[in-house]
């Protein structure tokens, strides 16, 4: 816990995880600026609580894979060029952050050395203490893993407190409600329930290293005004997902 302006946070440090689709807005591809600067508004308002935030950004919205993989082109380069694509949104955001008063420092899993600067977890955890928000691009800088592996991974090892992964939907449910009206959200739920209903939360992989390490992950609805905010207080928002209930 700590306070801020009279206000106290349930977390110190966290590692938010953003898709592409997300900044997208109503179109099929690119980039919706507006949607962009909203979640920029949306970070600014736990970084004024003196929240240590980093960053991963998907590529959704530029490229996804499967659609070259569908193609006949080699996975390896299918997960290379979307690598590059969390570059490109890794890139735009770090600019509208800074453009809008935010200390901002971009990151990448593999040298760009005339855009950004290649990872290093130490200097990562520098500015977070200096209350620097640090985006992370590049997923893991290797084939065959997802940004959602990325996230887990940052998370570890900057000692993030939480991963909070923003959606479009409002949290984890029993069954797509796009499909089934009676379809439950579940508010709290463990790593194991997660499994064992088969629920569909993130990569296996990744979530399941977030298990092994104890992390608690939120799934919520980054299109709701004021979620972030609410849920770094504490609030009840989104889905919860821990060790235990």
């Amino acid at each position: 816990m700590q306070k801020k302006h009279n206000i106290t946070c349930k977390f110190k440090r966290v590692l938010i995880k953003i898709s592409g689709e997300s900044i997208q807005g109503r179109s099929k591809f690119g980039i919706d600026i507006n949607e962009l600067k909203r979640v920029v508004c949306e970070i600014k308002s736990i970084v004024n609580l003196g929240i240590q935030v980093g960053v991963v950004i998907g590529g959704g919205n530029i490229f996804r894979g499967k659609e070259l993989v569908n193609f006949g082109v080699n996975k390896v380069i299918s997960d290379n060029v979307g690598m590059l694509s969390t570059v490109i949104n890794g890139l735009v955001l770090h600019d509208v952050m800074r453009r809008g008063s935010v200390n901002v420092h971009l990151m990448s899993s593999f040298p760009i050395n005339s855009m950004c600067e290649i990872y290093h977890f130490e200097k990562a955890i520098r500015l977070l203490n200096k209350n620097h928000v640090v985006i992370f691009s590049g997923g893991l800088g290797n084939p065959f893993f997802t940004t959602d592996s990325a996230a887990c991974l940052r998370a570890i090892e900057i000692k993030a407190d939480i991963i909070l992964k923003g959606t479009q939907v409002d949290g984890v449910y029993s069954s797509d409600p796009k499909k089934n009206n009676n379809s439950k959200l579940y508010k709290k739920i463990t790593y194991n329930e997660v499994l064992r209903r088969e629920l569909k939360v993130m990569d296996l992989s990744a979530f399941v290293l977030a298990r092994d390490y104890k992390l608690p992950i939120c799934i919520f609805n980054i299109c709701i005004p004021g979620i972030l905010r609410r849920i770094v207080e504490g609030k009840n928002e989104g889905t919860l997902i821990q060790s235990s209930c």
